[in-house]
């Protein structure tokens, strides 16, 4: 058999593991975000601790890795003006005749089925920096948006 078609060994031809990737910019938090950074922390070293399984225990090790970046890179944001859209602002607002109300918070606290949006996410860019009562471009169009309340 010719060299060209044998293989010394399976490991050669897995795919590579990369890091959990970080997004780009600062990583600014809620306090409530900073403090559930650090639970996951100490939930991750809780798991490795436990961990038998050397594929597993490498999966946990990335992962904490990660959580442990994000802790130290954490800046609570600073709060807003009164009325004024930010970082931990819970906006009421009304799009195409709906309204709708969610919280902006950090990369990590972001969870869009209960409302709760990154703030490097295009409708939380278009909100942030308005003021109650104001409208807002979005998607291209001019007064797309607009403020209800801010709280």
């Amino acid at each position: 058999m010719s060299v060209a078609f044998r293989r010394e060994s399976d490991e050669e031809h897995l795919e590579p593991k990369f890091e959990l990737p970080i997004p780009p910019g600062p990583n600014l938090v809620t306090p409530q975000g900073l403090a559930l950074t650090r639970a996951r922390v100490s939930e991750v070293e809780a798991a490795l601790a436990t961990a038998s399984e050397e594929d597993q225990r490498t999966r946990l090790q990335r992962e904490l890795r990660y959580w442990n970046t994000r802790a130290a890179t954490a800046e609570i944001a600073p709060p807003p003006e009164e009325g004024e859209v930010g970082i931990g602002s819970v906006v009421t607002f009304r799009l195409n005749g709906q309204t709708r109300t969610l919280t902006i918070v950090g990369h990590d606290e972001a969870d869009p089925a209960h409302d709760r949006i990154g703030y490097a996410a295009p409708l939380a860019r278009a909100l942030m920096g308005a003021m109650e009562g104001e409208t807002v471009t979005f998607g291209g169009k001019v007064d797309a948006l607009e403020i209800v309340t801010v709280a």
